[in-house]
């Protein structure tokens, strides 16, 4: 089967609290091609790994990220909700992340931005990148407008875009802004839209598949990567070896 690209989507999300520790560090044991996790800007301005604008779901805590103090989040379970074996599991700062991920495996750094905080947090994502020398195999993931601001402070800095609607110009509007990186969402990826984005010089890594008929779908289209939740499934496909999804499964370990 031609190769693409495994993406770990928050780590291995499927068998491990997402962008905990234990989720990207099972990745990096997998030897996953790239690593996908989430930063959101704290109430005293500094970056942490999580999804949600809240606490709530991922946590044993209340309340927006925003208007936390990183001493408050890292009070936090945020492995108890997913299992009572990763009781103990404490959000990760951006930095925390950075150095859990060896520069051998290609870093997706998806930068929840918004209109309050955009000039804060795209640059302080973007700079650590070229701080620790990582812009050769990391880009950026965020909205169209921050994107612009990211490039700004970071030239060199590889852009994808997910402002992915209206799909009709999604490869325009992102090559205008000079993303070499489209991630758009699996059920508007066609075989037409990949081909777009190649004569346009992009990669299409589209979000997201964990059923192994839709990884095939997406990998008949001509993705270059496939974002998981369960990227042992997907080498698995890849490597011929996958007979069912039961089979492909791996337990939290």
């Amino acid at each position: 089967m031609r190769s693409v690209a495994v993406v770990a989507h928050r780590g291995c999300s499927g068998a491990y609290p997402e962008n905990t520790a234990s989720a990207l560090l099972a990745a990096v044991r997998l030897g996953v091609d790239m690593i996908e996790f989430d930063v959101r800007q704290t109430a005293d301005g500094h970056l942490v790994c999580i999804h949600d604008a809240t606490v709530d779901r991922t946590s044993n805590g209340s309340g927006a990220v925003a208007a936390l103090p990183l001493r408050a989040l890292q009070e936090l379970d945020t492995g108890s909700w997913f299992g009572a074996q990763f009781a103990g599991e404490r959000i990760l700062t951006y930095a925390e992340a950075l150095d859990l991920v060896p520069p051998t495996i290609r870093l997706n750094v998806h930068a929840k931005a918004s209109a309050e905080d955009r000039r804060t947090l795209m640059p302080a994502v973007a700079n650590e990148l070229a701080r620790r020398c990582r812009l050769g195999t990391a880009f950026v993931a965020s909205d169209q407008e921050s994107l612009v601001v990211a490039r700004q402070a970071v030239p060199g800095l590889t852009l994808c875009n997910l402002s992915v609607f209206p799909v009709a110009d999604y490869v325009a509007r992102s090559a205008a802004i000079g993303c070499r990186v489209l991630q758009p969402a699996n059920a508007v990826t066609t075989p037409e839209l990949v081909a777009a984005a190649h004569r346009a010089g992009m990669e299409v890594n589209p979000f997201y598949a964990d059923d192994i008929a839709e990884m095939r779908r997406l990998i008949d289209c001509g993705v270059d990567g496939i974002l998981t939740n369960w990227p042992e499934r997907l080498q698995r496909l890849l490597s011929g070896r996958a007979e069912s999804q039961e089979d492909t499964d791996s337990g939290a370990a």
